[in-house]
């Protein structure tokens, strides 16, 4: 590993995910460790008690047999049998008189606890203590228990054994630990390298893209769910900006054609004009022809503009209720002379009842685009057709001709800025009127769809939603 990755590995998200696996993983093994360490140790004080009271109903069961000084040999062979240095036994009175002992040579400084006499005598059976003794390297566990009438005995065990098993236990769990948080972290630092590799890849083709890789793509592997679905999003994204960049190429060299057309034509007319002219009105008509280029030009411009402010939800609607009926029924009337001077026939299909929530200005030019494409390509004779239904939720305006019809290979495209099919390139127009009518449409959170057949005719078919869909 280089330098400079190592500078840098305290700030990685896998060296922070092995840090966080460490530190839950010490919690746990100290939590475990905890709850182990308390129910060993309580089991083997139980087991301690449990072998005291034995003790006790041992003697009390042979003081009832036999008299106290026969006793006192059974109790000093008992303490001989456990070792003087580790158990002692005496009876006392009940005022703490020591009546019978083993040999205290061992625990000189053990007194007699006075509370726990005193407990005995208002009727408990026996009273446990656990004592610290300074000249003694371990604790002692005390029993205290009534063995006959006025007799009380005294068992003291060392808890040498149990305390060295503790302690073993826990220099054999801390190694343990300490072992398995080291293999822990190797494992977490897998874990984690494992987990970003598709992290990792994906920040690797980002940067080969930034270089200019334009067509790199993060490679998909069986990694898990999320890395998988971030690596997909991530080509899918890529895929939609290369899409949008190809478009933007495609649109720039179609703006470049159409406005280099009507530049040219403009340039054309004032050479002629500044060469060849010799009246006013070679002059007047080169300026008429220039403003109705430059007319074509500006509308070209705003058009585009309308659409990109559409699309990119920043088109300031002037949302109210609207009815379709009325919209399209001015529409038609508009476009009616341009129709008869074609011989087209208009026919409108209105019924009441067509309200959509919408901006009226947008949707009376998506209406004119619809008529005004349809006439256009319908031969003289032909007709179009202009209805309004709907259902509880959608509104549907279709637009239906009997002109030239598109083929199914334009579909996808038809809608595309400046695309225009193959029949209609020799008809003016520079391709956007589609484009603007689905911009419209789903900036009002509607649809555009499109059926045609070439030769027969091509219907147009606008959903909007009656309510607002924001």
């Amino acid at each position: 590993m280089s330098l400079e990755k190592l500078v840098r590995l305290p700030g990685t998200l896998a060296f922070r995910l092995t840090l966080w696996y460490a530190f839950i993983f010490t919690l746990t093994s100290l939590g475990a460790f905890l709850l182990f360490n308390f129910l060993i140790a309580s089991g083997l004080r139980e087991r301690t008690d449990q072998d005291l009271l034995a003790e006790v109903s041992e003697l009390s069961s042979h003081l009832a047999l036999k008299r106290l000084d026969v006793v006192e040999l059974d109790i000093v062979q008992d303490a001989e049998s456990s070792g003087v240095d580790r158990m002692f036994l005496r009876v006392l009175s009940l005022d703490g008189e020591e009546l019978v002992s083993s040999d205290m040579t061992s625990w000189k400084n053990v007194a007699t606890n006075r509370v726990a006499l005193k407990r005995l005598t208002s009727g408990e059976s026996h009273v446990f203590e656990t004592l610290t003794m300074p000249q003694l390297p371990y604790k002692v566990r005390i029993l205290y228990g009534i063995i006959g009438p006025g007799k009380i005995v005294q068992i003291g065990k060392s808890l040498e054994d149990d305390q060295r098993f503790m302690g073993a236990f826990r220099e054999r769990f801390f190694i343990m630990m300490a072992t398995l948080m080291v293999v822990g972290g190797l494992i977490g630092w897998f874990m984690a390298r494992r987990a970003l590799s598709g992290i990792e890849e994906v920040t690797q083709t980002a940067e080969e893209i930034s270089a200019g890789a334009i067509e790199r793509r993060v490679p998909l592997k069986a990694r898990g769910a999320e890395v998988d679905r971030l690596a997909t999003t991530f080509n899918s994204m890529l895929d939609r900006i290369h899409a949008l960049l190809h478009g933007m190429r495609e649109m720039t060299d179609n703006i470049a054609h159409d406005l280099r057309s009507p530049i040219t034509r403009i340039r054309g007319v004032a050479e002629m004009a500044l060469t060849s002219g010799e009246s006013m009105d070679e002059y007047e008509n080169m300026a008429a022809n220039t403003i109705e280029e430059c007319d074509r030009l500006l509308e070209m411009i705003e058009t585009m503009l309308a659409i990109s402010e559409l699309e990119a939800g920043a088109g300031n609607l002037a949302m109210a209720e609207v009815d379709m009926a009325g919209v399209v029924e001015d529409a038609c009337e508009l476009f009616q002379p341009p129709a008869e001077d074609k011989g087209i026939a208009v026919v409108v299909e209105v019924p009441t009842g067509a309200l959509v929530y919408g901006d009226i200005q947008k949707l009376q030019r998506m209406v004119a685009n619809l008529l005004d494409n349809a006439i256009k390509y319908t031969p003289p004779e032909g007709t179009v057709t202009v209805s309004t239904d709907g259902d509880e939720s959608m509104v549907f305006v279709e637009v239906k001709d009997t002109g030239i019809g598109i083929s199914g290979e334009d579909f996808a495209n038809i809608f595309e800025r400046f695309y225009r099919c193959d029949p209609s390139r020799s008809d003016a127009g520079v391709g956007l009127g589609l484009s603007l009518v689905m911009a419209i449409a789903r900036s009002h959170g509607g649809d555009v769809a499109i059926t045609s057949s070439p030769g027969k005719g091509t219907t147009f078919t606008v959903s909007l939603p009656r309510k607002s869909p924001f």
